[in-house]
């Protein structure tokens, strides 16, 4: 049995405004291609963080719902509501090049599209996670500058 062609786009909520050339190449990638569009944006993990043992009970949930509602609402900002209908939405927690990188491992897509780094990092070439996830990944990677 073959898996169903896929592709995948990362995108980082925290500039979920500037995700839209992402989500559009992506989409164009996987019409081209004929393979499904999935989106995964990678939240930190709070449990682990600083702040972890001193959120209340049902915190990290809330975090996460309204991170599944920001990824609907950028797909749908950047696509329009039918194509966006066709795209699968995915929230990991962890680091994000770990994380797109494992799911990449699970899923075989056949491309993933991601932006080259944070605006705050804009004087690199390549940010720190996407330089990872080329490196890593089994299957080839776009990189779009902005």
């Amino acid at each position: 049995m073959t898996k169903e062609p896929l592709v995948l786009a990362a995108i980082d909520l925290a500039h979920a405004a500037r995700s839209a050339p992402i989500l559009r190449q992506a989409l164009v990638m996987a019409e081209t291609r004929n393979a499904r569009l999935a989106v995964v944006s990678v939240l930190p993990d709070l449990q682990m963080g600083l702040l972890g043992p001193w959120l209340r009970e049902g915190a990290t949930q809330e975090v996460i719902e309204s991170a599944g509602a920001k990824l609907h609402e950028a797909v749908a900002d950047a696509l329009g509501a039918e194509a966006a209908a066709g795209v699968q939405h995915i929230l990991r927690q962890g680091t994000a090049y770990q994380e797109i990188l494992t799911l990449a491992e699970e899923r075989q897509p056949q491309l993933i599209v991601m932006g080259a780094h944070r605006p705050e990092l804009r004087d690199y070439l390549i940010g720190p996670n996407a330089a990872r996830v080329v490196r890593h990944a089994r299957c080839s990677v776009m990189v779009l500058r902005e």
